[in-house]
């Protein structure tokens, strides 16, 4: 899509979003590597709308997993619809079926009820998918990124290995609340978002706000208003 880092500023800048020539050159190679990007800094630098800025560059759908403190594999990844299975087996209690028919039947993916990291694995096209605030999550569930990380595969004992058909694009944002592995580090490309300068905040400003001058009657000063676009 673009050769070097500098023609992907004037292109996110379009997007809504103010870049320095270091993220961009950041997320460039993470464009031409496919390497999951670790986005780490303060809460309210901007990190999350990153992923969301890609999502709108490349077109492609974004999958989003919320991180929190006893995050686990139900919901992170997958879990039956019970409800569905049992309203499923009474259907089918008289039909003759056998109970390995019967466990077939309600072991199917029309039962999955698949969570942020499922969907984005499975999905038939291109993804992106952020894993926010990782480090509010435990190292048991960061261990286990470390291997979807690396296969980008998730197996489901009741019916195999689903394998990625499209590899998708990872960001992973981190308020640093606690140190990640370095295991998970080496794994990514690293940028630290830092608060932005006095010059940066104010072009943010005039890129969110639309600010117009008008002479009200009542007035002989200029009147200033700004609206969010």
């Amino acid at each position: 899509m673009v050769s070097n880092p500098k023609e992907l500023i004037p292109i996110i800048d379009e997007l809504g979003y103010v870049i320095e020539e270091e993220l961009a050159t950041v997320l460039f190679l993470m464009l031409k590597l496919e390497k999951p990007l670790l986005l780490e800094g303060n809460p309210g630098v901007g990190k999350t709308r990153i992923a969301y800025i890609l999502s709108e560059l490349l077109g492609y759908e974004l999958v989003r997993l919320q991180c929190y403190e006893g995050l686990d594999v139900n919901n992170a990844i997958y879990e039956w619809n019970y409800q569905k299975q049992i309203l499923a087996i009474k259907l089918h209690e008289h039909s003759g079926k056998t109970t390995r028919e019967k466990e077939d039947l309600i072991f199917g993916e029309d039962y999955l009820l698949k969570r942020p990291l499922l969907k984005a694995i499975s999905s038939d096209r291109p993804c992106v998918l952020l894993i926010d605030e990782i480090d509010r999550a435990d190292e048991e569930f960061e261990a286990f990124l470390l291997e979807l990380l690396s296969d980008f595969q998730i197996s489901i004992p009741e019916l195999g290995t689903i394998r990625s058909a499209f590899k998708p694009l990872v960001v992973l944002t981190s308020n640093r609340t606690r140190e990640l592995s370095d295991a998970l580090k080496r794994r990514c490309l690293y940028h630290w978002v830092n608060y932005p300068s006095m010059d940066k905040e104010i072009r943010i400003i005039k890129k969110h706000c639309r600010i117009s001058k008008s002479a009200s009657p009542s007035r002989s000063s200029p009147t200033w208003t700004a609206s969010a676009t």
